[in-house]
């Protein structure tokens, strides 16, 4: 990455080294909660190689109390501000919390609004393989995937909970902002199906735009999105100019979207891919508290990775260890013939919670920050009493884990070891289903610790309910993909 501007990473004698950034922010999170998982991270030879381990122990940690993980949070985020900068296109460079406090360089940004053509929904439908399922026929999903592990139990009754009140669909009292309005996983289809109005923001490309608008107009909602003063109004002049790069123009989007009328619902679903990604999520952090300072209506949304790690409640466990126990044959055989590297145990027997630990090495330490940076963004919001819905995402078939050809082959095998990876218009509306369980029901139950908050509604695909450790069968399955890909 040779000379970014905008949002980037703080210089080093090295130049601007993602690995120390990641190994300080990490270790300033533990410092006060855990000083010895702090000298752990401080002396990491290896990050790229050697963050696993230290990504887990944030979690356990946390475990320790509500005020653990609170802090871990708070502190984790602080660092990260603290440290990353703006680099002005003239060359000046400013702290990340400052960059709102010096002159935009750029005009301000106006609003457009598209209106689609379409009649609301007002029944939860979900599209899965080949059908659109609602009603009995969606209950019976939602009963097999709880069954099979796929989803946690109150993720299926979130949805029910949202079937059972349709009128929750209509979401015109609130206005969902979609960071990253292009992103597969983003409930930007669902809500303007329903009728709502969704405040668009990502790139400044033409292909994005025309395929949002093209969406909009075969649906029953609005869209706002940014465009210059002087743009014209037809969709092609809109999807030519619209737009704005959160890495460089953070103060005019933060300006556009303080004027934005009625409750806001700021939705992250950004994604870049290696190390762009950390200076995106920091970049859409600086805007989150922007606006928290500015307005006090301001909700939060969050789609977490399954691949990651989590504490995972008894009942998750006890699923796995069930599973363990009636493939002892085979697992014993593969054990062997690897000499010990397949096949872990999920779980040790009985506890509670569990911790599961699905990070995947070839994502990479920037993408685990990326997305640790936004579930520390949601506990102290929640803790701030914000409304937040944060929900586990299930492993979804998108263009970027499909570039991987590793983790393509490992999806493909998934379904060998009870793991469902789902097609993205099934993942989106499920996730956005959820969010309007949570936005109607102010960010869902009150829980006392975090990790119950971010175990809540959970749809991980049933990484969390298999018998191994995802990382233990990761490579069979890479196999066995590759397999049914040649068959």
């Amino acid at each position: 990455m040779a000379n970014p501007t905008g949002v980037v990473f703080p210089r080093t004698d090295a130049g601007r080294s993602t690995s120390a950034l990641g190994r300080a922010v990490v270790a300033d999170a533990l410092r006060a909660v855990d000083p010895v998982g702090t000298r752990a991270v401080e002396h990491e030879t290896d990050w790229r190689h050697g963050y696993l381990g230290h990504f887990r122990r944030l979690v356990e940690a946390g475990l320790l109390s509500r005020d653990a993980a609170v802090t871990i949070a708070r502190d984790g985020l602080a660092s990260l501000h603290r440290r990353m900068t703006v680099l002005r296109a003239d060359g000046v460079e400013v702290g990340l919390g400052d960059v709102f406090a010096t002159p935009a360089q750029v005009e301000p940004l106006r609003t457009a609004t598209i209106a689609g053509a379409g009649e609301a929904e007002r029944e939860l439908s979900l599209p899965y393989r080949g059908r659109r399922l609602r009603g009995d026929d969606l209950c019976r999903r939602l009963d097999a995937w709880v069954a099979a592990g796929v989803v946690e139990p109150s993720c299926a009754e979130a949805v029910r909970v949202v079937m059972a009140n349709p009128d929750w669909l209509d979401l015109r009292d609130q206005r969902i902002v979609v960071l990253g309005a292009g992103a597969e996983m983003g409930p930007l289809p669902s809500v303007l199906r329903w009728g709502g109005d969704v405040v668009a923001v990502d790139l400044p490309r033409p292909e994005i735009w025309r395929r949002l608008l093209d969406t909009t107009r075969r649906g029953a909602g609005r869209l706002h999105l940014p465009v210059p003063a002087d743009t014209g109004p037809d969709d092609e002049a809109l999807a030519a100019r619209a737009g704005a790069d959160l890495l460089h123009h953070l103060p005019q989007v933060a300006d556009w979207l303080l004027g934005v009328e009625g409750r806001l619902v700021l939705g992250n679903y950004v994604y870049a891919d290696g190390a762009t990604n950390v200076r995106v999520a920091a970049a859409v952090d600086a805007l989150t508290l922007r606006l928290q300072e500015r307005r006090d209506d301001v909700a939060l949304a969050f789609l977490a990775t399954p691949t990651d790690v989590f504490a995972v409640p008894g009942d998750a466990v006890q699923h796995a260890e069930r599973g363990y126990a009636t493939r002892g044959i085979l697992r014993r055989s593969l054990r062997v013939a690897s000499g010990g590297r397949l096949l872990h145990r999920n779980y040790p027997p009985g506890v509670d919670p569990g911790v599961n630990d699905s990070l995947v090495p070839q994502q990479g330490p920037n993408y685990a920050l990326a997305k640790r940076l936004q579930r520390w963004r949601a506990t102290t919001a929640r803790d701030a009493g914000a409304t937040v819905s944060f929900t586990v995402a299930p492993p979804t078939r998108t263009r970027s884990v499909l570039r991987n050809r590793a983790l393509a082959a490992a999806y493909a095998g998934a379904h060998r070891f009870g793991i469902e990876v789902f097609d993205p218009a099934t993942s989106n509306t499920l996730m956005a289903a959820l969010l309007v369980h949570d936005l109607r029901t102010g960010g869902g139950p009150a829980l006392p610790h975090p990790w119950q908050d971010e175990a809540y509604g959970a749809a991980h695909g049933g990484l969390w309910r298999v018998p191994y450790t995802p990382r233990s069968a990761l490579g069979l399955a890479v196999l066995l993909g590759l397999g049914g890909a040649r068959t």
